[in-house]
This record gives C-alpha cells, structure tokens and sequence, in this order.
C-alpha cells in the first residue's frame, strides 16, 4: 500500500535513539514518502538547535531519511485533498490541525496509510478512509 511518514511517528523515533533505518525496519517494503509539510516541521528543529553542532547533525539526519523516503510535494491535486477534508471535517466539527491535514491530504491523494506516533493517533481516525499505523 505505501506509507505517508507523520512528524509524529519520526519525534518518536528520536525520542527513543533509534535510527531511520532500525525504526522503519517494520514497515521495510513499503514504499514510503516524507510529506512537504513535515520536512518543513523537521527543518524547524534544525534551525532551532542550540549549537551548530546539533543542527549539523539535525541536518544529516534528515538526509538519512530523506535516502529512505523522499518528499512528496503539496502540489494542486494535493491541496484539492486538503480542501475537501477541510471541508468534510469541519461540517462535522472534527477539524484537525492543518499540518496533520496535509499529510492525510498526501497520504489519500497518494492511495498510502500514514505512520504516526503513538501520541498522534487520534487526529488521523477523524479522516474518513484513512489507513492509520502506529509505531510501536
């Protein structure tokens, strides 16, 4: 099926000192994408780091799992998507936050699930049709 990556599920990740590679090893066979919006959310964390030292190594890390799964661009057919959820959930007074939106926008446009963390579930079952994984 493939696998859209939440910000969520990588916070995890490095929460817990793993690496890419060992931590996605579950879901290895998928082909997996690294929305805009997140390696937006990630670049945050670079350019907010205390010395040049962490935000080197921020930096390549975020390389390394941009080796594994590349970003996928909010283009016109995804921003479409994020148009009609927004809608959706709002008329049902289950809107998400928007950075969450895109990448469920992503993850339907692309016919992919999305891989959080353990504390992100919630705001992706509010999507209608949408696979969610939660990393363990």
């Amino acid at each position: 099926m493939g696998l859209v990556i939440d910000t969520s599920a990588l916070v995890s990740i490095e929460r817990h000192r793993s690496s890419w590679e060992t931590a996605l090893a579950s879901v290895a066979g998928e082909p997996a994408v690294v929305p805009a919006i997140v390696y937006a959310e990630l670049m945050i964390g670079v350019h907010l780091a205390d010395t040049p030292m962490r935000a080197d190594n921020r930096r390549a890390s975020i390389n390394a799992l941009l080796g594994l799964a590349p970003i996928a661009e909010f283009d016109r057919a995804i921003a479409d998507r994020w148009s009609q959820l927004h809608a959706l959930l709002s008329r049902r007074g289950r809107l998400i936050p928007a950075n969450d939106l895109a990448v469920a926008a992503t993850a339907l446009e692309f016919g992919f699930g999305v891989l959080v963390g353990p504390t992100d579930e919630h705001h992706f079952r509010a999507v209608p049709e949408l696979s969610v994984t939660v990393l363990r």
